[in-house]
């Protein structure tokens, strides 16, 4: 009797968070999967046990991009160079633009089936009038908001092509196992005492782990994702002072949240970008992170909904709980 020969599915930036849940979720569901990262990632030797194909390498080299994307059905480009202060623009540029090209034009070469490109929420900035739907202007605030967004033009000249292409545009992603943005804010809350600065009505717009790896798996199976764009969040956006008192509930604290300008701080953190850029040295703070407290991230879901079946189950306590679990075990807090 003959047997279904498995789908080969590549998935770029792979051994990352996002990537790794979504080639657990593909090697489940009986894929062939292969990946690469740039670095052996804290997933590494988990996706290697688990019978995924590791290979450590660049999107930027043209060749390995060819070699690796022959002879498969699905390619999810996750890879990036994502917000490192000091970064050169060259740096983004080469893996979000270039290293995409790549890929289409080896994805075009091959016949892939479905191109599916991670881009990312904050190609909107700050959003004036939430929530803002994917024909919101397009508004990126630092350098790699804006690469994602190029990224995202070459993926349409691609679709021009005839190739099959679906964009997803995350919002802020967070669960088990990211050990950097939501590890440091469960660990300002913990102690009960929060410092806003700011009145903490900027919104927030969460998006756990598990609803965004479906959304992946829904814009690869259904032909109604041809061609389009989607924003992938949880249910619902909330403002950041709900966000830190949610964060303390599932921690068990009654956080007290207390509210300070927003200005010294910000002028605190250029002081600080001026003094050690020059010098070469990671400013401890800068106005990117600081932005934090007042950009509004609030998007709608609905053509998601209508037109791939997206429905985000986890929601906003249930996630947070997990997270809180994972940053104990790990004795981040």
């Amino acid at each position: 009797m003959s047997q279904t020969k498995k789908q080969k599915v590549l998935v770029t930036g792979g051994t990352g968070f996002t990537g790794s849940y979504l080639v657990k979720r593909l090697l489940s569901e009986n894929y062939e999967v292969i990946t690469v990262d740039n670095q052996k990632g804290f997933f590494f030797d988990e996706l290697r046990d688990l019978g995924a194909n590791v290979t450590i390498g660049s999107v930027t080299d043209k060749q390995l991009m060819d070699e690796l994307t022959k002879d498969c059905d699905i390619v999810h480009h996750l890879a990036a160079a994502f917000r490192k202060i000091n970064l050169p623009k060259e740096v983004y540029w080469d893996v979000n633009v270039n290293g995409t090209k790549y890929l289409l034009e080896a994805a075009l070469k091959y016949n892939v089936k479905k191109f599916v490109y991670c881009s990312t929420c904050g190609v909107h900035g700050n959003v004036l009038n939430p929530p803002a739907p994917e024909t919101a202007p397009i508004t990126p605030a630092d350098y790699y908001q804006y690469t994602k967004y190029k990224g995202e033009e070459v993926a349409q000249e691609f679709i021009q092509k005839g190739l099959d292409i679906t964009i997803l545009r995350p919002a802020a992603i967070y669960g088990p196992g990211d050990p950097e943005r939501w590890v440091m804010l469960f660990k300002r809350v913990s102690p009960g005492r929060f410092w806003m600065f700011g009145d903490g009505k900027a919104t927030y717009h969460p998006l756990y782990i598990d609803n965004l790896v479906e959304a992946f798996m829904l814009a690869s199976e259904r032909k109604e994702s041809a061609g389009q764009t989607y924003l992938i969040a949880d249910e619902h956006y909330y403002t950041l002072n709900e966000l830190v008192r949610a964060i303390g509930k599932v921690l068990g604290t009654n956080v007290s949240v207390h509210h300070v300008p927003f200005w010294p701080l910000w002028t605190a953190a250029f002081a600080c970008e001026m003094v050690c850029t020059p010098l070469k040295i990671s400013p401890p703070l800068f106005r990117r992170r600081v932005d934090w407290f007042r950009q509004n991230r609030a998007f709608d879901i609905s053509k998601a909904k209508r037109e791939l079946g997206y429905q985000p189950k986890v929601d906003l306590l249930t996630g947070l709980s997990r997270t809180a679990q994972w940053c104990r075990q790990m004795n981040y807090i």
